[in-house]
């Protein structure tokens, strides 16, 4: 498992939980839901995202796109 794979698949697990959340509780958890896709976009252009820097300073190997 590498940095790659270990960001998709939070930002994809929070994602769903704030649709779960929103459905389940209230519409604001949506804001969760536009913050990951925020964070997502950026970090296309920019190759900065939190977590993967945190991924790495944990050890988790490094993958192609952070």
């Amino acid at each position: 498992m590498n940095v790659d794979k270990v960001v998709m698949r939070f930002a994809g697990l929070m994602v769903l939980v704030s649709l779960l959340l929103a459905w389940a509780f209230s519409p604001y958890w949506l804001w969760l839901t536009a913050f990951v896709g925020a964070n997502l976009f950026q970090a296309s252009f920019t190759g900065f995202c939190p977590l993967a820097m945190l991924l790495k300073k944990l050890g988790v190997k490094t993958g192609t796109a952070f």
